[in-house]
Protein backbone atom coordinates (compact mmCIF):
# COMPACT_ATOMS: atom_id res chain seq x y z
CA UNK A 1 0.00 0.00 0.00
CA UNK A 2 3.15 2.52 0.85
CA UNK A 3 4.72 1.73 -2.97
CA UNK A 4 3.88 4.71 -4.83
CA UNK A 5 3.25 3.43 -8.56
CA UNK A 6 1.77 7.15 -9.66
CA UNK A 7 2.82 10.27 -8.81
CA UNK A 8 1.42 13.59 -10.03
CA UNK A 9 3.32 16.53 -8.76
CA UNK A 10 2.52 20.22 -8.91
CA UNK A 11 -0.46 19.60 -11.88
CA UNK A 12 -2.04 23.11 -13.23
CA UNK A 13 -4.01 22.87 -16.69
CA UNK A 14 -6.15 25.95 -17.35
CA UNK A 15 -8.92 26.26 -19.74
CA UNK A 16 -8.66 30.28 -20.93
CA UNK A 17 -9.54 32.18 -17.69
CA UNK A 18 -10.92 28.83 -16.23
CA UNK A 19 -8.11 27.05 -13.92
CA UNK A 20 -9.59 23.64 -13.76
CA UNK A 21 -6.54 22.13 -11.16
CA UNK A 22 -4.63 24.59 -9.66
CA UNK A 23 -0.95 22.85 -8.38
CA UNK A 24 -2.64 19.59 -7.21
CA UNK A 25 -0.29 16.93 -5.80
CA UNK A 26 -0.80 13.18 -5.13
CA UNK A 27 0.33 10.21 -5.45
CA UNK A 28 -1.35 6.22 -5.47
CA UNK A 29 0.05 3.01 -3.75
CA UNK A 30 0.57 -0.56 -5.03
CA UNK A 31 -2.91 -2.14 -4.53
CA UNK A 32 -4.83 1.02 -3.12
CA UNK A 33 -8.06 2.11 -4.01
CA UNK A 34 -8.53 6.00 -4.56
CA UNK A 35 -11.22 7.83 -4.48
CA UNK A 36 -11.25 11.36 -6.27
CA UNK A 37 -14.33 13.31 -4.33
CA UNK A 38 -15.87 17.04 -5.54
CA UNK A 39 -18.02 18.99 -6.77
CA UNK A 40 -19.22 18.63 -10.74
CA UNK A 41 -16.94 20.49 -12.27
CA UNK A 42 -14.31 20.58 -9.34
CA UNK A 43 -11.68 19.20 -11.80
CA UNK A 44 -11.51 15.63 -10.86
CA UNK A 45 -11.41 14.49 -14.66
CA UNK A 46 -9.57 17.24 -16.16
CA UNK A 47 -6.69 15.57 -13.60
CA UNK A 48 -7.83 12.12 -14.70
CA UNK A 49 -7.76 13.40 -18.39
CA UNK A 50 -3.64 15.06 -17.97
CA UNK A 51 -2.90 11.05 -16.24
CA UNK A 52 -4.13 8.93 -19.35
CA UNK A 53 -2.87 11.95 -22.41
CA UNK A 54 -5.64 13.12 -23.40
CA UNK A 55 -4.55 16.97 -21.88
CA UNK A 56 -1.07 18.17 -21.51
CA UNK A 57 -0.82 20.34 -18.08
CA UNK A 58 0.49 24.05 -18.51
CA UNK A 59 2.55 23.04 -15.40
CA UNK A 60 3.44 19.82 -13.61
CA UNK A 61 4.84 16.03 -13.90
CA UNK A 62 3.42 12.46 -14.22
CA UNK A 63 5.90 10.09 -12.54
CA UNK A 64 4.65 6.27 -13.08
CA UNK A 65 6.37 3.80 -11.06
CA UNK A 66 9.59 6.07 -10.46
CA UNK A 67 9.88 6.82 -14.51
CA UNK A 68 8.27 10.48 -15.84
CA UNK A 69 5.60 10.17 -18.04
CA UNK A 70 5.83 11.76 -21.89
CA UNK A 71 2.50 14.24 -21.50
CA UNK A 72 -0.32 14.57 -23.68
CA UNK A 73 0.29 11.05 -25.29
CA UNK A 74 -2.13 8.96 -24.61
CA UNK A 75 -0.55 5.28 -26.15
CA UNK A 76 2.70 6.04 -23.53
CA UNK A 77 0.27 6.04 -20.40
CA UNK A 78 -1.29 2.53 -21.70
CA UNK A 79 2.26 1.53 -22.50
CA UNK A 80 2.90 2.61 -18.98
CA UNK A 81 0.23 0.30 -17.52
CA UNK A 82 -2.69 2.87 -17.08
CA UNK A 83 -6.12 2.53 -17.89
CA UNK A 84 -9.38 4.41 -17.85
CA UNK A 85 -13.16 3.53 -18.52
CA UNK A 86 -14.82 6.46 -19.20
CA UNK A 87 -17.95 7.33 -17.60
CA UNK A 88 -19.52 7.66 -21.19
CA UNK A 89 -18.30 4.15 -22.80
CA UNK A 90 -16.41 4.17 -25.80
CA UNK A 91 -17.19 0.81 -27.70
CA UNK A 92 -19.02 0.61 -30.93
CA UNK A 93 -22.30 -1.38 -30.74
CA UNK A 94 -22.55 -2.74 -33.74
CA UNK A 95 -19.44 -5.17 -32.63
CA UNK A 96 -19.05 -7.93 -30.73
CA UNK A 97 -17.40 -8.08 -27.05
CA UNK A 98 -14.12 -9.57 -29.11
CA UNK A 99 -13.83 -7.30 -31.14
CA UNK A 100 -14.18 -4.17 -29.18
CA UNK A 101 -11.51 -5.07 -27.06
CA UNK A 102 -9.12 -5.63 -29.50
CA UNK A 103 -9.29 -2.62 -31.81
CA UNK A 104 -6.42 -0.87 -31.82
CA UNK A 105 -4.53 -3.31 -30.03
CA UNK A 106 -2.86 -5.02 -33.12
CA UNK A 107 -0.42 -3.50 -35.89
CA UNK A 108 -2.75 -2.78 -38.92
CA UNK A 109 -0.48 -4.33 -41.64
CA UNK A 110 -1.04 -7.28 -40.29
CA UNK A 111 -3.18 -9.91 -42.58
CA UNK A 112 -4.96 -11.56 -40.07
CA UNK A 113 -5.80 -10.60 -36.40
CA UNK A 114 -4.95 -13.23 -33.62
CA UNK A 115 -8.36 -14.08 -32.65
CA UNK A 116 -7.50 -17.40 -30.49
CA UNK A 117 -4.87 -15.70 -28.60
CA UNK A 118 -7.26 -13.07 -27.84
CA UNK A 119 -10.44 -14.64 -26.62
CA UNK A 120 -8.20 -16.87 -24.79
CA UNK A 121 -6.34 -13.87 -23.19
CA UNK A 122 -9.75 -12.30 -22.43
CA UNK A 123 -10.87 -15.14 -20.67
CA UNK A 124 -8.38 -15.95 -18.76
CA UNK A 125 -8.70 -11.87 -17.14
CA UNK A 126 -12.54 -12.55 -16.84
CA UNK A 127 -12.16 -15.37 -15.35
CA UNK A 128 -9.44 -13.82 -12.92
CA UNK A 129 -11.54 -11.03 -11.90
CA UNK A 130 -15.09 -12.16 -12.01
CA UNK A 131 -15.69 -9.89 -15.37
CA UNK A 132 -17.72 -13.03 -17.26
CA UNK A 133 -19.05 -12.24 -20.60
CA UNK A 134 -19.66 -13.42 -23.25
CA UNK A 135 -16.52 -12.63 -26.19
CA UNK A 136 -19.03 -13.40 -28.95
CA UNK A 137 -22.03 -11.24 -28.04
CA UNK A 138 -22.90 -8.02 -29.43
CA UNK A 139 -21.62 -4.61 -27.39
CA UNK A 140 -25.44 -3.36 -28.37
CA UNK A 141 -27.46 -6.55 -26.91
CA UNK A 142 -25.57 -6.15 -23.86
CA UNK A 143 -26.95 -4.56 -20.55
CA UNK A 144 -24.93 -1.04 -19.15
CA UNK A 145 -23.51 -3.20 -15.99
CA UNK A 146 -22.43 -5.51 -19.34
CA UNK A 147 -20.88 -3.08 -21.64
CA UNK A 148 -19.07 -1.80 -18.55
CA UNK A 149 -17.38 -5.23 -17.90
CA UNK A 150 -16.01 -4.75 -21.46
CA UNK A 151 -14.62 -1.27 -20.89
CA UNK A 152 -12.56 -2.56 -17.68
CA UNK A 153 -11.65 -5.82 -19.82
CA UNK A 154 -10.39 -4.17 -22.66
CA UNK A 155 -8.12 -1.74 -20.30
CA UNK A 156 -6.54 -4.83 -18.34
CA UNK A 157 -6.69 -6.49 -21.85
CA UNK A 158 -3.78 -4.03 -22.66
CA UNK A 159 -2.13 -4.92 -19.76
CA UNK A 160 -3.29 -2.22 -17.10
CA UNK A 161 -2.44 -1.85 -13.32
CA UNK A 162 -3.80 1.23 -12.45
CA UNK A 163 -6.98 1.56 -13.64
CA UNK A 164 -9.04 5.18 -13.98
CA UNK A 165 -13.01 4.72 -13.35
CA UNK A 166 -14.85 8.09 -14.16
CA UNK A 167 -18.17 8.04 -12.22
CA UNK A 168 -18.26 4.43 -12.53
CA UNK A 169 -21.90 3.79 -11.26
CA UNK A 170 -23.23 6.97 -13.42
CA UNK A 171 -25.71 4.81 -15.17
CA UNK A 172 -25.41 1.01 -13.00
CA UNK A 173 -28.58 -0.18 -10.83
CA UNK A 174 -27.72 -0.28 -7.44
CA UNK A 175 -27.02 -4.10 -8.09
CA UNK A 176 -24.79 -3.76 -10.56
CA UNK A 177 -22.90 -1.00 -8.42
CA UNK A 178 -22.30 -3.36 -5.58
CA UNK A 179 -20.97 -5.93 -8.18
CA UNK A 180 -18.97 -3.42 -9.76
CA UNK A 181 -17.25 -2.97 -6.25
CA UNK A 182 -16.76 -6.02 -5.35
CA UNK A 183 -14.56 -6.44 -8.38
CA UNK A 184 -12.78 -3.55 -7.41
CA UNK A 185 -11.75 -4.61 -3.72
CA UNK A 186 -10.86 -7.81 -6.15
CA UNK A 187 -8.85 -6.08 -8.31
CA UNK A 188 -7.30 -4.30 -5.57
CA UNK A 189 -6.10 -7.62 -3.50
CA UNK A 190 -4.49 -9.03 -6.53
CA UNK A 191 -2.18 -6.09 -6.80
CA UNK A 192 -3.92 -3.61 -8.93
CA UNK A 193 -4.00 0.23 -8.01
CA UNK A 194 -7.50 1.97 -8.82
CA UNK A 195 -8.53 5.63 -8.87
CA UNK A 196 -12.42 5.95 -8.77
CA UNK A 197 -14.08 9.38 -9.57
CA UNK A 198 -17.13 9.47 -8.02
CA UNK A 199 -19.59 12.28 -6.06
CA UNK A 200 -21.28 9.71 -3.89
CA UNK A 201 -20.11 9.80 -0.44
CA UNK A 202 -21.80 6.07 0.26
CA UNK A 203 -19.72 4.88 -2.37
CA UNK A 204 -16.22 6.22 -1.69
CA UNK A 205 -16.90 5.32 1.74
CA UNK A 206 -17.64 1.38 1.42
CA UNK A 207 -15.07 1.25 -1.90
CA UNK A 208 -12.39 2.93 -1.22
CA UNK A 209 -8.84 3.13 1.35
CA UNK A 210 -8.25 6.98 1.01
CA UNK A 211 -10.26 9.74 -0.37
CA UNK A 212 -8.69 13.64 -1.96
CA UNK A 213 -11.09 15.85 -2.10
CA UNK A 214 -11.09 18.15 -4.80
CA UNK A 215 -12.71 21.63 -4.76
CA UNK A 216 -12.27 24.63 -7.15
CA UNK A 217 -9.62 22.41 -9.02
CA UNK A 218 -7.56 21.95 -5.72
CA UNK A 219 -6.64 19.57 -3.58
CA UNK A 220 -8.17 20.61 -0.28
CA UNK A 221 -8.95 17.46 1.44
CA UNK A 222 -7.32 13.83 2.07
CA UNK A 223 -8.88 11.19 4.14
CA UNK A 224 -8.04 7.92 5.64
CA UNK A 225 -11.49 6.10 5.28
CA UNK A 226 -11.69 5.22 8.62
CA UNK A 227 -10.96 9.05 10.19
CA UNK A 228 -13.60 10.55 8.50
CA UNK A 229 -17.60 10.17 7.46
CA UNK A 230 -20.00 11.17 5.08
CA UNK A 231 -21.06 14.53 7.12
CA UNK A 232 -17.40 15.45 7.27
CA UNK A 233 -16.74 14.90 3.47
CA UNK A 234 -19.58 16.48 2.11
CA UNK A 235 -18.78 19.82 3.79
CA UNK A 236 -15.09 19.42 2.59
CA UNK A 237 -16.60 18.78 -0.88
CA UNK A 238 -18.82 21.88 -1.26
CA UNK A 239 -16.79 23.96 1.71
CA UNK A 240 -20.11 24.61 3.63
CA UNK A 241 -22.23 22.29 5.71
CA UNK A 242 -24.78 20.64 3.33
CA UNK A 243 -28.22 19.73 4.52
CA UNK A 244 -31.01 17.79 2.13
CA UNK A 245 -34.86 19.90 2.28
CA UNK A 246 -37.27 18.44 4.47
CA UNK A 247 -41.01 17.94 1.94
CA UNK A 248 -43.72 19.23 3.97
CA UNK A 249 -47.44 18.40 4.00
CA UNK A 250 -48.96 18.25 0.23
CA UNK A 251 -52.24 20.23 -0.70
CA UNK A 252 -53.31 18.43 -3.68
CA UNK A 253 -55.77 19.72 -6.40
CA UNK A 254 -56.84 18.87 -9.42
CA UNK A 255 -55.77 16.09 -11.50
CA UNK A 256 -53.10 16.71 -14.19
CA UNK A 257 -52.15 13.28 -15.46
CA UNK A 258 -54.16 9.92 -15.92
CA UNK A 259 -53.83 7.17 -17.15
CA UNK A 260 -56.24 4.24 -16.95
CA UNK A 261 -55.73 0.19 -18.17
CA UNK A 262 -53.10 1.61 -20.67
CA UNK A 263 -50.47 -0.37 -22.44
CA UNK A 264 -47.66 0.64 -24.68
CA UNK A 265 -46.10 -2.14 -27.38
CA UNK A 266 -42.73 -1.42 -29.72
CA UNK A 267 -41.62 -3.95 -31.79
CA UNK A 268 -43.91 -6.20 -30.63
CA UNK A 269 -42.84 -5.96 -26.95
CA UNK A 270 -45.05 -5.12 -24.06
CA UNK A 271 -43.45 -2.24 -22.45
CA UNK A 272 -46.25 -0.98 -20.49
CA UNK A 273 -49.08 -3.39 -19.74
CA UNK A 274 -52.40 -1.96 -18.70
CA UNK A 275 -50.91 0.72 -15.70
CA UNK A 276 -53.21 3.05 -13.84
CA UNK A 277 -51.71 5.96 -11.96
CA UNK A 278 -53.14 9.78 -11.27
CA UNK A 279 -51.40 12.63 -10.81
CA UNK A 280 -52.69 15.83 -9.07
CA UNK A 281 -51.51 19.53 -8.97
CA UNK A 282 -49.32 19.73 -6.01
CA UNK A 283 -47.94 16.56 -5.01
CA UNK A 284 -45.40 14.38 -6.36
CA UNK A 285 -45.82 11.06 -7.78
CA UNK A 286 -42.59 8.72 -7.26
CA UNK A 287 -41.99 5.59 -9.51
CA UNK A 288 -39.28 3.61 -8.50
CA UNK A 289 -38.11 0.01 -10.42
CA UNK A 290 -34.91 -1.65 -11.09
CA UNK A 291 -33.79 0.19 -14.66
CA UNK A 292 -35.06 -2.01 -17.59
CA UNK A 293 -39.15 -2.15 -16.11
CA UNK A 294 -40.39 0.21 -18.08
CA UNK A 295 -39.59 3.50 -16.73
CA UNK A 296 -37.98 4.69 -19.35
CA UNK A 297 -41.12 3.73 -21.91
CA UNK A 298 -43.43 5.74 -19.19
CA UNK A 299 -41.17 8.55 -19.33
CA UNK A 300 -41.38 8.84 -23.21
CA UNK A 301 -45.76 8.39 -23.27
CA UNK A 302 -46.01 11.38 -20.76
CA UNK A 303 -43.42 13.35 -23.24
CA UNK A 304 -45.53 12.92 -25.78
CA UNK A 305 -42.51 10.72 -27.62
CA UNK A 306 -44.86 7.69 -27.84
CA UNK A 307 -48.48 6.64 -28.10
CA UNK A 308 -49.85 4.18 -25.88
CA UNK A 309 -51.37 1.00 -27.72
CA UNK A 310 -54.08 0.59 -25.24
CA UNK A 311 -56.37 2.70 -22.80
CA UNK A 312 -57.11 5.71 -22.00
CA UNK A 313 -54.39 8.69 -21.44
CA UNK A 314 -55.59 12.42 -20.25
CA UNK A 315 -54.02 15.56 -19.20
CA UNK A 316 -55.60 18.06 -17.42
CA UNK A 317 -59.16 16.23 -17.47
CA UNK A 318 -58.82 15.87 -21.59
CA UNK A 319 -58.45 12.69 -23.12
CA UNK A 320 -54.84 12.85 -25.09
CA UNK A 321 -55.47 12.43 -28.97
CA UNK A 322 -52.24 13.67 -30.26
CA UNK A 323 -48.98 12.88 -29.23
CA UNK A 324 -46.69 15.78 -30.10
CA UNK A 325 -44.14 16.79 -27.62
CA UNK A 326 -44.11 20.47 -28.66
CA UNK A 327 -47.74 20.56 -28.18
CA UNK A 328 -47.20 18.72 -24.38
CA UNK A 329 -44.40 21.80 -23.35
CA UNK A 330 -46.97 24.31 -25.06
CA UNK A 331 -49.39 23.16 -22.35
CA UNK A 332 -47.19 23.66 -19.68
CA UNK A 333 -44.97 20.23 -19.32
CA UNK A 334 -41.76 20.36 -18.28
CA UNK A 335 -39.64 17.70 -18.94
CA UNK A 336 -36.10 16.31 -17.68
CA UNK A 337 -35.04 13.70 -19.59
CA UNK A 338 -32.94 9.94 -18.07
CA UNK A 339 -30.23 10.39 -20.96
CA UNK A 340 -29.30 13.83 -21.06
CA UNK A 341 -26.44 13.32 -23.52
CA UNK A 342 -28.99 11.64 -26.04
CA UNK A 343 -32.20 12.98 -25.04
CA UNK A 344 -31.80 16.56 -23.45
CA UNK A 345 -28.90 18.25 -24.83
CA UNK A 346 -27.42 18.72 -28.21
CA UNK A 347 -23.91 18.59 -27.78
CA UNK A 348 -22.46 20.87 -30.45
CA UNK A 349 -25.02 23.66 -29.75
CA UNK A 350 -23.43 26.28 -27.27
CA UNK A 351 -25.35 26.21 -23.22
CA UNK A 352 -28.00 29.56 -24.75
CA UNK A 353 -28.96 27.56 -27.78
CA UNK A 354 -29.50 24.70 -25.28
CA UNK A 355 -31.36 26.17 -23.10
CA UNK A 356 -34.06 27.57 -25.21
CA UNK A 357 -34.53 24.80 -27.88
CA UNK A 358 -37.47 23.64 -26.13
CA UNK A 359 -38.88 27.22 -25.86
CA UNK A 360 -38.73 28.50 -29.20
CA UNK A 361 -42.13 28.20 -29.95
CA UNK A 362 -42.69 30.98 -27.71
CA UNK A 363 -42.47 34.47 -28.59
CA UNK A 364 -40.19 35.94 -26.23
CA UNK A 365 -37.54 33.96 -28.07
CA UNK A 366 -38.55 33.95 -31.38
CA UNK A 367 -40.24 35.98 -34.48
CA UNK A 368 -41.18 35.23 -37.94
CA UNK A 369 -39.09 31.84 -37.45
CA UNK A 370 -35.76 33.98 -36.32
CA UNK A 371 -34.58 33.36 -33.10
CA UNK A 372 -33.81 36.09 -30.50
CA UNK A 373 -30.41 35.32 -29.20
CA UNK A 374 -30.18 37.94 -27.35
CA UNK A 375 -33.01 37.34 -24.98
CA UNK A 376 -31.98 33.55 -25.35
CA UNK A 377 -28.67 34.41 -23.82
CA UNK A 378 -30.01 36.32 -20.89
CA UNK A 379 -32.40 33.53 -20.20
CA UNK A 380 -29.04 31.26 -19.84
CA UNK A 381 -27.11 33.60 -17.65
CA UNK A 382 -29.96 33.53 -15.52
CA UNK A 383 -30.02 29.67 -15.69
CA UNK A 384 -26.00 29.87 -15.21
CA UNK A 385 -26.23 32.09 -11.98
CA UNK A 386 -29.13 30.53 -10.28
CA UNK A 387 -28.73 26.89 -10.77
CA UNK A 388 -24.89 26.93 -10.39
CA UNK A 389 -23.80 25.77 -13.83
CA UNK A 390 -20.14 26.10 -13.72
CA UNK A 391 -17.54 25.63 -16.67
CA UNK A 392 -18.70 28.10 -19.20
CA UNK A 393 -20.84 31.52 -20.33
CA UNK A 394 -23.92 31.26 -22.55
CA UNK A 395 -21.60 31.36 -25.49
CA UNK A 396 -19.51 28.14 -24.44
CA UNK A 397 -20.55 25.03 -26.11
CA UNK A 398 -22.22 22.63 -23.58
CA UNK A 399 -20.61 18.89 -24.19
CA UNK A 400 -17.15 20.83 -22.47
CA UNK A 401 -19.36 20.97 -19.50
CA UNK A 402 -19.37 17.98 -16.78
CA UNK A 403 -22.22 15.99 -16.90
CA UNK A 404 -23.52 17.17 -13.76
CA UNK A 405 -23.15 20.90 -15.03
CA UNK A 406 -24.96 19.69 -17.93
CA UNK A 407 -27.29 18.28 -15.97
CA UNK A 408 -28.09 21.79 -14.27
CA UNK A 409 -28.56 23.48 -17.25
CA UNK A 410 -31.07 20.54 -18.10
CA UNK A 411 -33.15 21.28 -14.70
CA UNK A 412 -32.61 24.95 -14.83
CA UNK A 413 -34.97 25.44 -18.28
CA UNK A 414 -37.42 23.63 -16.83
CA UNK A 415 -37.58 24.42 -13.19
CA UNK A 416 -36.31 28.47 -14.41
CA UNK A 417 -40.44 29.03 -14.84
CA UNK A 418 -42.27 26.65 -13.10
CA UNK A 419 -44.34 24.24 -15.06
CA UNK A 420 -47.53 23.01 -14.56
CA UNK A 421 -46.49 18.97 -15.17
CA UNK A 422 -42.74 18.52 -14.08
CA UNK A 423 -41.42 14.81 -15.50
CA UNK A 424 -38.37 14.58 -13.56
CA UNK A 425 -36.59 11.07 -14.83
CA UNK A 426 -33.27 10.47 -12.60
CA UNK A 427 -32.91 13.78 -11.90
CA UNK A 428 -29.89 14.29 -9.37
CA UNK A 429 -27.96 11.42 -11.73
CA UNK A 430 -24.70 12.67 -11.99
CA UNK A 431 -25.04 15.42 -9.40
CA UNK A 432 -22.76 15.90 -6.04
CA UNK A 433 -24.28 16.21 -2.43
CA UNK A 434 -24.60 19.91 -2.86
CA UNK A 435 -26.06 19.95 -5.94
CA UNK A 436 -28.69 17.44 -5.14
CA UNK A 437 -29.88 19.10 -1.91
CA UNK A 438 -30.32 22.42 -3.94
CA UNK A 439 -31.97 20.34 -6.91
CA UNK A 440 -34.35 18.49 -4.42
CA UNK A 441 -35.01 22.22 -2.81
CA UNK A 442 -36.24 23.37 -6.37
CA UNK A 443 -38.71 20.49 -7.12
CA UNK A 444 -40.08 20.89 -3.98
CA UNK A 445 -40.61 24.59 -4.87
CA UNK A 446 -42.29 23.55 -7.81
CA UNK A 447 -44.50 21.32 -5.97
CA UNK A 448 -45.12 23.71 -3.71
CA UNK A 449 -46.57 26.45 -6.34
CA UNK A 450 -48.61 23.93 -7.61
CA UNK A 451 -46.94 21.73 -9.86
CA UNK A 452 -47.71 18.12 -10.46
CA UNK A 453 -44.64 16.52 -10.09
CA UNK A 454 -43.84 12.82 -11.88
CA UNK A 455 -40.24 11.63 -10.35
CA UNK A 456 -38.83 8.62 -12.06
CA UNK A 457 -36.16 7.58 -9.75
CA UNK A 458 -33.98 4.35 -8.81
CA UNK A 459 -33.16 6.11 -5.54
CA UNK A 460 -34.80 5.20 -2.86
CA UNK A 461 -33.74 7.90 -0.01
CA UNK A 462 -34.78 10.71 -2.94
CA UNK A 463 -38.37 8.93 -3.52
CA UNK A 464 -38.89 9.17 0.54
CA UNK A 465 -37.73 12.50 0.56
CA UNK A 466 -39.51 13.92 -2.31
CA UNK A 467 -42.60 11.48 -3.30
CA UNK A 468 -45.62 11.82 -1.22
CA UNK A 469 -47.18 8.70 -2.63
CA UNK A 470 -45.06 5.81 -4.32
CA UNK A 471 -45.80 3.31 -7.22
CA UNK A 472 -43.34 0.28 -8.49
CA UNK A 473 -43.25 -0.36 -11.55
CA UNK A 474 -42.25 -4.09 -12.28
CA UNK A 475 -41.77 -5.65 -16.19
CA UNK A 476 -43.76 -2.86 -17.32
CA UNK A 477 -46.93 -2.93 -14.44
CA UNK A 478 -47.60 -0.74 -12.26
CA UNK A 479 -48.19 -1.36 -8.45
CA UNK A 480 -50.70 0.33 -6.28
CA UNK A 481 -49.52 3.52 -5.07
CA UNK A 482 -48.78 3.74 -1.47
CA UNK A 483 -48.24 6.32 0.64
CA UNK A 484 -44.70 7.42 1.46
CA UNK A 485 -45.45 8.62 5.34
CA UNK A 486 -45.89 4.73 5.68
CA UNK A 487 -42.74 3.67 3.93
CA UNK A 488 -39.25 2.75 4.27
CA UNK A 489 -36.79 1.70 2.31
CA UNK A 490 -37.68 -1.94 2.95
CA UNK A 491 -41.65 -1.86 1.76
CA UNK A 492 -39.87 -0.10 -1.13
CA UNK A 493 -37.45 -2.80 -2.04
CA UNK A 494 -40.73 -5.08 -1.87
CA UNK A 495 -42.66 -3.15 -3.88
CA UNK A 496 -39.80 -3.36 -6.91
CA UNK A 497 -39.15 -6.89 -6.52
CA UNK A 498 -43.06 -7.29 -7.22
CA UNK A 499 -44.06 -7.91 -3.61
CA UNK A 500 -47.12 -5.63 -3.59
CA UNK A 501 -49.67 -7.11 -0.67
CA UNK A 502 -46.54 -7.33 1.70
CA UNK A 503 -45.27 -3.93 0.88
CA UNK A 504 -48.73 -2.57 1.87
CA UNK A 505 -49.52 -4.76 4.85
CA UNK A 506 -45.93 -4.67 6.27
CA UNK A 507 -46.11 -7.98 6.40
CA UNK A 508 -43.26 -10.81 6.41
CA UNK A 509 -45.28 -13.57 4.98
CA UNK A 510 -44.38 -12.49 1.00
CA UNK A 511 -47.23 -12.76 -1.62
CA UNK A 512 -46.08 -11.95 -5.28
CA UNK A 513 -48.05 -9.91 -7.86
CA UNK A 514 -50.41 -12.02 -9.81
CA UNK A 515 -48.53 -12.40 -13.69
CA UNK A 516 -45.00 -11.02 -12.34
CA UNK A 517 -43.37 -14.67 -12.02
Amino acid sequence: MNTPVLQLENITKRFGTLTANDNVSLHLGKGEVLAFLGENGAGKTTLMNILFGHYVPDEGRVFIKGEALPLGRTRAAINAGVGMVHQHFTLAPNLTVLENIMTGTQSLFRLRSDTTTARAKINSIATRFGLIVDPDARLGDLSVGEQQRVEILKALYNDADILILDEPTAVLTTQEAETLFATLKEMARQGLSLIFISHKLHEVMSAADRIVVLRGGKLVAERNVQDTSKAELAELMVGRRVARPVRDAATPKEVVLSAKDLSVVENKITRLDQINFELRAGETLGIIGVSGNGQATLGRLVSGLVKPSGGVFSMFGNIVEIYDPRRFVSLGLGRIPEDRNSEGAVGDLTIWENAVLERLHEPEFSKAGLVKAQEARRFAQTIIDGFDVRGGTPDTRIRLLSGGNMQKLILGRNLERTPRILIAAQPTRGLDEGAVAAVHARILDARRAGAGVLLISEDLDETLSLADRVQAIVKGRLSPALDTNEADAQKLGLMMAGEWSAAAEGGTNLKTHEGLN
